[in-house]
């Protein structure tokens, strides 16, 4: 025993002994439930094996470089010795510049021990080198197609993210130090959070990353009044209630995506773009979408689109009296609004839309970014064969899905705060949405996958086909705007600046900053992020951001100028402000209506 080491009293050896056999019952429990999870879905074994299969192929060409091996075997051994020597040198009391230091961006190494504690430091050292060898090993495989390439750098980053000493008990100094107080309540606790979260998953881990107690749909988020004047089996219509005396003419329908619930666009007052919306004096709709189950398998794109966006037009007609609409849409939203105004020109039609906005929207899929990890033809296949069996896709999968996509910061951040520490998810609107996922009908989401994400189809003239009648991008007229957000991870705004070159109509490209959410719900009372404007519209996007100009503040603003500049919102043709239930829909029931309240366990009868 070290000299000066205090010997623990009997009643602290007792406390120890119950909190020991308390982790060992909660881990037996555990372990019961992952065997019975043993076996993943089709979907999720393709994946397994893409990963292994993707992972062995790196080796291989790692191997077959010799020199390029034996080189970075040779760095390794260098810092490891000089790390070594540093080590001493600390423990000698000599200050030392480390080795090697995270981003700075990076809070899994925010306690001050992993700098002043030299075990901690050198465990951090270590993995730091590690992970750096890790990159460049892969950065530098360029005899790989470029596919396989980004596959191996997504799945090499996960392997590395996992294995981060942040991640276990014993190798954690905030974990250890709470442990220690706690006698081992964090553990007790995070255990029993663990297996909790288990019981909400479908496949995978979707930890929890907010207090859901916190928030109730309609009470404190989606709360602009307004009141649903028209529903089918996929959607309810909301008509918002006025904020102004006057509004304009031509009334603003919201296409939102249906992979996550709408309310995205209407969180708070302070933050929310559809009251901003009512607010500048829009007679605003919105489409709420049906959280589909196996009932809802064999609804297709098409069915998405008339029962969508064109039965809601119907309705706009029957509530204002008016013939077209102004179309504003978000992400797979915006993919379906871009279909609906080439399916509505091509059966001649078009003029119902007098412009159409595109936030973070894909139509030109040849470069998806990292969710192509998911998309190669084995994974494909098996996410084929699962919602050929199920009927749909369980949001909850496409939900941990996309928190790889930033494994650090949504997902092994929560694992250590909710299981190593045993803490309570704060409450946050924001992470409370991100959870209330929604499912997928598989005739819709296999056929978009396979068509728009694998293929790209959209972007040929005719490769889509929508009830009979072949669609062109091309042939719209409509004007169109176009936003997307520099940072955005899940549409990358290259990708989405691809958009711009299909249409023939006038086209306007705004470049937000930050991600694929921030980056679009940006008020302009928070004046963040600023956007970038270019009038030019060349085929590079790089090329259209070296000519952009800058803007503090929020785009809204701007969008708002270009939809009045233009005359599609008409300041000179201002009427008397519309009331749900002015014109011939009735009530059906207040805003936000019961689809969006549907939950993933309610539509699963879990």
């Amino acid at each position: 025993m070290q000299s000066g080491a205090e010997i623990p009293s009997q009643e602290e050896i007792q406390q120890w002994a119950e909190q020991l056999e308390a982790i060992g019952q909660e881990y037996q429990a555990l372990t019961r439930e992952l065997l019975a999870r043993m076996l993943p879905s089709d979907a999720g074994k393709t994946v397994y094996d893409d990963m292994r299969d993707t992972l062995q192929t790196g080796l291989e060409a790692l191997l077959s470089d010799p020199q390029s091996f034996y080189g970075a075997q040779m760095r390794l051994a260098q810092d490891q010795w000089q790390l070594w020597q540093q080590q001493l040198r600390s423990l000698a009391g000599e200050e030392v510049e480390p080795l090697v230091q995270p981003e700075r961006h990076d809070r899994r190494f925010k306690d001050p021990a992993w700098f002043d504690d030299p075990f901690y430091r050198a465990i951090m050292e270590q993995y730091l080198l590690f992970s750096r060898l890790v990159e460049e090993l892969v950065a530098n495989l360029d005899q790989l197609p470029p596919e396989q390439k980004r596959n191996l750098e997504f799945y090499a980053r996960q392997c590395v993210s996992a294995m981060a000493p942040s991640n276990f008990v014993t190798t954690n100094p905030e974990v250890m130090r709470l442990t220690l107080e706690t006698h081992g309540q964090n553990l007790v606790d995070g255990l029993a959070r663990l297996r909790e979260d288990l019981a909400n998953s479908a496949e995978g881990l979707n930890v929890a990353m907010t207090d859901r107690s916190a928030f109730e749909v309609g009470k404190n988020i989606a709360v602009t009044p307004g009141q649903v004047v028209y529903e089918n089996e996929l959607m309810q219509l909301i008509q918002y209630s006025p904020s102004t005396e006057k509004v304009f003419k031509t009334p603003l329908l919201i296409i939102p995506p249906w992979i996550n619930k709408y309310y995205i666009l209407d969180l708070r007052e302070d933050n929310s773009l559809v009251k901003w919306l009512v607010d500048q004096g829009h007679t605003v709709f919105l489409i709420s979408w049906r959280n589909p189950g196996p009932e809802q398998r064999d609804l297709s794109w098409a069915d998405y689109m008339q029962l969508g966006p064109i039965d809601a037009m119907s309705a706009i007609e029957q509530a204002c009296g008016e013939k077209s609409v102004n179309l504003l849409s978000y992400c797979i939203g915006g993919t379906l609004a871009a279909s609906t105004v080439a399916y509505l020109t091509s059966t001649r039609r078009g003029r119902k839309i007098r412009s159409v906005t595109y936030m973070a929207t894909l139509q030109d899929f040849s470069d998806p970014g990292e969710i192509g990890v998911f998309l190669s033809e084995p994974v494909l296949q098996g996410v084929e064969r699962q919602l050929e069996a199920d009927g749909y896709l369980d949001g909850r999968v496409m939900a941990f899905s996309f928190n790889l996509l930033r494994e650090n910061d949504l997902f092994w951040s929560f694992y250590v705060s909710n299981y190593l520490k045993g803490e309570t998810p704060a409450a946050f609107d924001l992470l409370y949405w991100n959870t209330d996922g929604t499912n997928l009908p598989a005739g819709t989401h296999g056929w978009y996958l396979r068509h728009m994400y694998k293929e790209n189809r959209l972007i040929e003239p005719g490769g889509i086909e929508l009830d009979g009648v072949k669609i062109d991008l091309r042939k719209i007229s409509t004007p169109s705007y176009f936003v997307s957000a520099r940072d955005d991870h899940i549409a990358k705004w290259n990708s989405c600046y691809g958009g711009t070159q299909l249409p023939k109509g006038p086209v306007t490209f705004v470049l937000g900053g930050s991600g694929h959410i921030a980056g679009i719900v940006n008020p302009p009372a928070k004046n963040k992020y600023g956007y970038w404007t270019n009038e030019a519209l060349p085929a590079d996007p790089d090329e259209w951001l070296a000519g952009a100009t800058f803007h503090e503040g929020s785009w809204w603003p701007h969008w708002q100028a270009w939809m009045t500049d233009n005359g599609y919102a008409d300041t000179g043709r201002m009427v008397p402000a519309r009331h749900p239930g002015d014109g011939e829909l009735s009530l059906l029931e207040p805003a936000p209506g019961r689809y969006v309240k549907q939950t993933i366990p309610d539509v699963l009868g879990e």
